[in-house]
């Protein structure tokens, strides 16, 4: 790493502002990946890299749906580290700290080929064109739906439909409720600049996954009686609660664990394959307890919690459904994309 590079590295990012409640920036790249290449980005095997850091839960969503579709082949993947600082996140597990397909160690060197004054947050998932080097979006909601619709030509034999048409319009209900009050609710509560802020989201998520509680208890999965996008976008919030949003985030009325129902859905999704072989709890912790210096300014990442409680029975084969309808589950992980060991549960 550089001079430069090691002085950007202690500049820290800035997540709570003072008195106010936390607002997600939405505006993203809206370019599309698609068939007829509308955007003037068609789908083509090689052509695209997939940056999608583990730590991070809107870029593990298509890290799973890549694994689920078994796009592998057509859709290399790139992994930034678990810190980054106010410029961009970096690819310092690399060798030498550069992405061995795009070349560049600060993923905002992508956007920048792009845009040359891009004035939003440099997030992952990103999807970057490889000839070119250049960003093509990075609208995280759009991405999993197009992996799903519009890459169907590379899909490998017996990869699931996660998005069926007769089960649309309830499947964009649910994420709706679930990104608002779970997603984004969690967020809303650990980036609270004032104490009625944090009251607000605090209830509201807790009411939200109470409702799913309630909704989970006799059916296997969210929609229908197969895994869909919903239980992609919920699970990749779940994963991380009691390892980071129960304590960090102070969303403390309860552990995952302590909630039985949703517990169990999550080590059945966990223990799927696709899932749980995507989390890397190491990198998650150090992410958000190292990253968020504002609201942890030690830098101290928790030892805790024992993730072993992933790997226990949960018992919800008894509610039937098939996890991957007609299809059938993915390979494991290629060698390059295993979570180190130690890491996982």
């Amino acid at each position: 790493m550089t001079t430069e590079q090691s002085t950007q590295a202690t500049t820290p990012g800035s997540y709570v502002e003072p008195g106010e409640e936390y607002t997600r920036d939405t505006n993203y790249i809206e370019d599309r990946i698609t068939r007829d290449g509308r955007d003037g980005w068609p789908v083509e095997a090689g052509r695209y890299r997939l940056v999608a850091a583990r730590a991070c839960p809107w870029a593990n969503r298509t890290a799973i749906v890549r694994r689920l579709l078994g796009l592998e082949g057509a859709l290399s993947l790139g992994m930034p580290g678990p810190t980054h600082d106010a410029r961009s996140w970096t690819f310092d597990l690399d060798d030498d700290g550069i992405d061995p397909v795009l070349g560049i160690h600060w993923l905002q060197d992508a956007y920048f080929r792009r845009f040359a004054d891009y004035p939003r947050g440099i997030t992952v998932p990103a999807i970057v064109e490889v000839a070119s080097g250049k960003v093509v979006t990075n609208n995280f909601p759009r991405i999993t739906l197009d992996f799903e619709t519009e890459w169907t030509e590379h899909h490998r034999d017996g990869a699931p439909d996660l998005y069926p048409e007769h089960l649309r319009a309830e499947i964009d209900e649910v994420n709706d409720l679930v990104f608002r009050d779970v997603n984004n609710g969690v967020y809303r509560a650990g980036f609270a600049g004032s104490q009625e802020a944090y009251e607000k989201a605090y209830t509201r998520l807790f009411d939200r996954l109470d409702w799913l509680e309630a909704r989970l208890e006799n059916q296997r999965f969210l929609v229908g009686d197969t895994i869909t996008e919903a239980d992609i976008r919920l699970f990749t919030t779940l994963a991380r609660f009691d390892a980071v949003y129960h304590g960090h985030f102070k969303c403390n009325r309860n552990k995952l664990s302590e909630m039985p129902v949703l517990w169990a859905y999550a080590r059945d999704l966990f223990q799927t394959p696709g899932f749980g072989d995507t989390i890397d709890f190491e990198q998650i912790k150090q992410h958000y307890y190292i990253v968020h210096s504002d609201i942890n300014p030690t830098g101290i990442v928790p030892a805790g919690p024992d993730a072993s409680g992933w790997l226990t029975a949960h018992g919800r084969e008894a509610l039937g459904g098939r996890p991957f309808g007609d299809g059938t589950p993915p390979g494991p992980p290629i060698e390059s994309e295993r979570v180190p060991e130690g890491h996982g549960a």
